[in-house]
């Protein structure tokens, strides 16, 4: 049994550093989002912002957007040209996919400052990907209203996602300390 622990001692290492970055991570968020009461930012500051930051990103792009407060869900809703398209929710402010991000590449650390640096960096590149991938989405849900399931579940989260994927293999190829254990 202590030969297998020993065998598998870097996948067990994995497994419980990214379990408990994550669970960390996720409670702070949550009681994050119990503390926040929309009373300035609706429904809490960061999807609010994220709402904003999209109806910036159409606007440049001449897409007339608004945003406003759903009534009668904790939402954001995207009004192009008067036509309501999409809703901003929690889930899409991307701090679930970050948190999920990070736990990984804390996980496959490597160097303290070259840790840090992909953190900030992959975290702001995913944050400004999500975005863009929002008001995508809203311009594609604008101009093509029957095509929102496939946009909204397949090919938008396929974005996101993959995003993830390839930063995480760029990060265990090329800056985690993977190849030093002997794994």
């Amino acid at each position: 049994m202590l030969e297998l622990i020993k065998k598998y001692k870097p996948v067990i290492r994995f497994i419980i550093t990214f379990l408990s970055v994550y669970i960390v991570l996720a409670v702070v968020y949550k009681l994050y989002l119990d503390y926040s009461d929309g009373s300035k930012y609706y429904p809490d500051y960061l999807t609010h912002t994220v709402a904003k930051q999209s109806q910036e990103i159409l606007n440049t792009f001449g897409y007339e957007t608004k945003i406003e407060a759903h009534p009668d869900e904790p939402t954001m809703k995207i009004i192009i040209r008067d036509k309501y398209v999409a809703r901003v929710v929690e889930g899409c402010n991307s701090i679930s996919i970050i948190i999920l991000f990070i736990s990984f590449v804390i996980a496959f650390s490597g160097k303290f400052k070259t840790t840090l640096f992909y953190l900030l960096a992959g975290s702001t590149l995913l944050y400004v990907v999500n975005l863009i991938r929002i008001a995508i989405l809203s311009v594609g849900l604008f101009h093509y209203p029957w095509r929102r399931e496939i946009l909204h579940v397949v090919i938008f989260p396929a974005i996101i996602y993959g995003m993830v994927f390839l930063l995480w293999m760029f990060w265990v190829n090329r800056f985690s300390n993977l190849n030093k254990r002997n794994v």
